[in-house]
């Protein structure tokens, strides 16, 4: 299926409960989901399981379906395809299209492999402009075949509050190629980004788009914070 085909399966199947993600800090379930005979998993974060945080609002499913809608409109296809329910078993959240990783790498395996360069390059322009707060090497997972970014819920806070393991990049040229798409949404063709987002945090990631443009290079890390630049756990 191409995304626009996930999509419709995630917004219109039937939506059953297999389990719990072992290991989730927000009660994130894996779901099947079928429509019209066709039979997909699902990765279902529901708000009523999400963990209080003081600094994020409640319905970080939002900011979820927020990062995939950045992905498609900057062409970046980082994001499996991501969509909001309002009628899921335990009522409002996302779901987003499971991927089959291997359960062995990560971004500190993979960083190294040349093939990915260029995935992971675009990666950390994508993290910079949605402000993700919580880029762990275990939210890149790996299918065999290609890389996704997953666990986006901790973007587009108002609030600088980059914290990523991929670094490597800082300092260096933002290829031309990536800087037309990331221009093109600082000026407004921000799609459906800002359905997920109030007008402050839309914004606010343009703002940071913009200052990609205007510099053509990746941000160093800022010294002058009082708090790593770094998630923790780093995995």
């Amino acid at each position: 299926m191409d995304r626009d085909e996930q999509c419709t399966l995630l917004r219109k199947g039937t939506i059953a409960i297999e389990g719990r993600v072992a290991g989730s800090s927000n009660q994130a379930l894996l779901v099947t989901v079928t429509l019209d005979g066709v039979e997909a998993l699902a990765c279902y974060k529901a708000e009523a399981g999400e963990r209080p945080l003081w600094d994020f609002p409640d319905g970080l499913w939002r900011r979820e379906v927020a990062a995939y809608e950045l992905d498609v409109v900057l062409e970046t296809d980082l994001v499996p395809a991501t969509v909001g329910r309002d009628d899921g078993p335990f009522g409002i959240g996302s779901l987003q299209w499971w991927v089959d990783d291997n359960l062995e790498d990560h971004y500190f395996t993979l960083r190294e492999n040349p093939a990915f360069y260029d995935w992971f390059a675009e990666l950390a322009a994508f993290d910079v402009i949605a402000n993700n707060a919580d880029r762990k090497a275990g939210h890149v997972i790996f299918d065999g075949a290609r890389c996704w970014a997953i666990d986006n819920g901790l973007c587009f806070h108002e609030q600088d509050k980059l914290r990523t393991v991929i670094w490597e990049y800082a300092g260096l040229a933002v290829e031309a190629h990536l800087l037309e798409r990331i221009d093109r949404f600082a000026k407004g063709a921000t799609g459906h980004v800002g359905d997920w987002l109030n007008p402050g945090e839309l914004a606010l990631a343009q703002m940071r788009a913009h200052g990609l443009v205007e510099n053509s290079t990746y941000p160093e890390p800022d010294a002058e914070r009082d708090w790593p630049p770094y998630p923790w756990p780093l995995i």
